[in-house]
């Protein structure tokens, strides 16, 4: 019995522990979670007011663009609104003078009608008076108007007819009679009102030295400086027992001219190498093209003509270079000009024009390249490209009859030129036919594929031919002088024999800076 009251105490020891252990635990079970529900509470309390912090900052910028956004549109409104005014006060103003306008208009349309009521009224009477005085004359004259009508103008038929045929008559005879007179006296006092200068061309230019040491120098030991001059000049340098004087010899005017500046630069300069040399040609050859547009631009000048195209001018410049049949073509050209604007004055014509035709009619003898056409055909179309009016163009290219003329300049023109070169004296056949034998025998030797340039010297009686090292071999130099040589005796006609020489040249070029 003392056993199982121990055991039911013991037992229910037990269960009174286990059951203030459980107590235990659960208390601090939930100690812990309060404890975690705090610190839940205390997060979701820091995130709701990061929330509502990040929503008040996101409200005030949309509140803030909206507020910008509405400046704007303000702005722009009261832009509008403000150009709306203005151009409402403008239209006011325009209303306002429409309005006055109107009541001018209706005030004169109002006079001008009662204006039209009296000459209404005055235009009855007058009809009634020419009705009554009509009536008159028929009663007196016992013939009615249509009839009175067909005897007056069968009167005047005849008067007419017989009055007509005697000026007929007379105007007849009259241009029998004066026709030629006055031809002759327009082309005569067109001729006396001009006067220029006729310049005979030549070959040859001779530069004067100061002394003959200076020739020593000028033609370099064994030649070199001569050689490198004749070179870059393509004219023939004669250092004889002339005193004190350089023959340069060559058929274009315009290598002249080169080689003889560039001479002269290098005589006044003192140093003459082959290397010097070519560096004063070049630049002499770039002063003689400028030298060729201050002409042009002077001629253009002097004649009164205005807005012609910067490469006519350069033309017009070449001109003075240039020859036809011995006369200079640029005073030519000048003369051709002032008697085209005497003669169209004559004629009672624009005399700027026909000047300015008369001055282009030539330019085709001028250009850069050596085209196949006609001179005037040529002169045409270069006048054509730089936009001269058709009535010039057509003067141009009818002056020697290769086109239909349309205008009145195109005779004018052709007459002229003949006036200016038909005087005695004026030109000469044979240097005109010589320039162009040497201008075709440089062209046939040019036509070679690998020849640079081509100079035709002494007259025609040696033609240089300068190759590109790159481009021909030595041997074959000889074969191209021998084939230029066989096409110029069977295509050409010349005087004695011509020496071809080919030069081929190998440089190399350094610089020590």
């Amino acid at each position: 019995m003392d056993i199982a009251i121990w055991i039911i105490c013991v037992l229910a020891g037990l269960a009174i522990g286990y059951f203030i252990a459980s107590w235990l635990s659960k208390k601090q079970a939930l100690s812990r979670a309060n404890v975690i529900i705090d610190e839940a509470n205390r997060e979701a309390e820091v995130i709701k007011e990061k929330t509502i912090l990040k929503s008040r900052e996101e409200g005030l910028k949309i509140e803030a663009e909206a507020e910008r956004n509405a400046s704007q549109r303000l702005a722009k409104v009261q832009t509008a609104e403000a150009r709306a005014k203005q151009r409402e006060m403008q239209l006011n103003q325009q209303q306002g003078d429409l309005n006055r306008r109107k009541k001018e208009v209706d005030a004169r349309t109002s006079v001008l009608d009662a204006k039209e009521h009296a000459i209404e009224a005055r235009h009855n009477e007058l009809e009634q008076l020419v009705s009554e005085a009509r009536t008159e004359l028929e009663r007196i004259s016992g013939l009615s108007v249509d009839e009175a009508r067909e005897k007056l103008v069968e009167s005047l038929k005849d008067e007419a007819k017989t009055q007509a045929a005697g000026y007929i008559n007379d105007i007849i005879d009259d241009a029998k009679l004066t026709a030629s007179k006055e031809a002759k006296r327009i082309v005569i006092q067109s001729i006396q009102r001009v006067a220029t200068e006729t310049a005979i061309e030549n070959s040859v230019t001779v530069f004067h030295i100061d002394n003959d040491e200076i020739k020593g120098r000028i033609i370099g030991r064994e030649g070199r400086n001569i050689r490198a001059l004749e070179a870059a000049t393509g004219i023939e340098i004669i250092v004889d027992d002339t005193p004190e004087a350089i023959v340069l010899s060559g058929f274009d005017p315009v290598r002249r001219e080169i080689a003889r500046l560039a001479l002269h630069q290098l005589v006044v300069d003192g140093r003459i190498h082959p290397a010097r040399i070519e560096e004063v040609v070049a630049k002499v050859r770039r002063q003689v093209e400028e030298e060729i547009i201050e002409t042009g631009k002077r001629t253009a000048i002097d004649l009164g003509i205005h807005g012609l195209h910067p490469e006519l001018i350069r033309m017009v410049g070449k001109m003075k270079y240039r020859s036809s049949y011995g006369q200079n073509l640029l005073q030519h050209a000048r003369e051709t000009a002032n008697l085209c604007a005497v003669m169209a004055s004559e004629l009672g014509l624009n005399p700027k024009k026909a000047r300015r035709a008369g001055l282009l009619h030539d330019i085709g003898k001028v250009p850069d390249d050596e085209p196949e056409l006609p001179h005037a055909l040529l002169g045409m179309k270069l006048a054509e490209k730089y936009k001269e009016k058709p009535e010039i163009c057509n003067a141009i290219g009818a002056h020697h009859d290769e086109v239909e003329m349309t205008s009145l300049l195109a005779p004018i023109v052709q007459v002229c030129d003949a006036i200016s070169g038909a005087r005695p004296g004026v030109r000469r056949e044979i240097v005109e036919a010589y320039i162009k034998r040497l201008n075709d025998l440089e062209q046939l030797a040019l036509s070679y594929p690998g020849v640079i340039k081509t100079y035709a010297i002494q007259a025609g009686r040696e033609l240089r031919v300068i190759v590109g090292a790159d481009k021909i071999t030595d041997e074959e130099t000889e074969k191209l002088s021998a084939e230029i040589a066989k096409k110029i005796q069977d295509e050409m006609t010349y005087p004695g024999q011509v020496k071809i020489t080919v030069i081929r040249e190998t440089r190399a070029v350094a610089f020590a800076k």
